[in-house]
């Protein structure tokens, strides 16, 4: 893991930053990919086969991005409601092509039984500048809340308003990586003005579960399929998994609404968070696209056996 600096070049220590601070740190952020070249023109190629619709456009002057959904095409009332959401930290790339890979090897499997709708870049800016903010400094996922400071979240939350608490699977697909520690916590604590307090990385994947909803049968379900494709994070000598308590092998739990996280947004009686580590050196991108891919299959197979439970 890369070395961690205590001290984030931008800001005066114990100071949020300002708009000034903003600025600078803006000013830094570069285009390293196209949002339309590997996301928006693959799913041009789903129109064939599902509907896709545009809910909502961010405007990060000068540049404009459309935000796509994908839906079954044969969306019938009545049949169980399935979310899939990618691209929440847009540099959390398995969760975009994770959520991409999901429609189109596998989603036809289930369109006779649930009504799929995916969201699978939910952060273009952020995904074309391998960040995890948006334009203006602000996570997408702590933003998931009424009047969100976030367009990306607002964006969603005004897409699955009429369905919410209407969901029977919501699965968020998410990384954790070496550079959580070595620039996005503390570039959060130079931006809050708080003290940067090193923390552990897991070498594995693991899954987050909902405080307020836990669903441990479901989560392990999806822990055992993705631990046919790669490895399950262990706890560290604390029994925790990045400062949480592990609640079952490679389970942790968060209170999703509370904190205004994506995995909260839809009211889902089966909800969780995915978490794959890409810099693990066990691990390529293919099995972090793989185990992304397992854990959304594993989520819905869970769900409709549970039916009526």
């Amino acid at each position: 893991m890369p070395a961690v600096s205590n001290f984030y070049p931008i800001g005066t220590p114990g100071t949020p930053w300002g708009n000034a601070e903003r600025a600078v740190w803006l000013s830094k952020q570069s285009r390293q990919r196209s949002y339309v070249t590997d996301v928006v023109e693959r799913i041009e190629r789903l129109s064939t086969r599902f509907d896709v619709s545009e809910y909502g456009t961010l405007n990060y002057s000068p540049d404009l991005y459309r935000l796509f959904a994908i839906r079954s095409r044969n969306w019938r009332d009545g049949k169980p409601l399935v979310l899939v959401t990618g691209g929440v930290h847009g540099y959390e790339t398995s969760g975009v092509h994770g959520a991409l890979q999901f429609i189109e090897q596998r989603a036809a499997d289930y369109a006779d039984r649930v009504n799929l709708l995916v969201a699978p870049c939910i952060s273009p800016w952020a995904y074309e500048r391998i960040h995890r903010w948006n334009a203006n400094a602000v996570d997408p996922n702590r933003s998931f809340r009424e009047n969100s400071p976030a367009g990306e979240s607002a964006a969603l939350m005004q897409l699955i308003a009429p369905m919410r608490g209407k969901f029977l699977v919501h699965i968020d697909l998410h990384e954790t990586t070496d550079t959580d520690e070595s620039e996005y916590r503390p570039a959060l604590a130079a931006r809050d003005g708080k003290p940067f307090e090193p923390g552990e990385i897991p070498d594995g994947f693991y899954l987050v579960d909902d405080t307020e909803n836990p669903q441990p049968g479901f989560q392990q379900a999806i822990i055992d399929a993705v631990a046919k494709v790669t490895h399950i994070a262990p706890s560290d000598e604390k029994g925790r998994i990045i400062g949480s308590e592990v609640v079952a092998p490679g389970v942790i739990r968060y209170p999703m609404r509370e904190l205004g996280l994506c995995g909260g947004v839809a009211g889902a009686r089966y909800s969780t968070t995915t978490e794959v580590y890409p810099d693990s050196p066990r691990a390529t991108p293919e099995q972090c696209n793989a185990a992304q891919l397992a854990a959304v299959c594993a989520a819905i197979d869970f769900a409709l056996s549970h039916l009526d439970q």
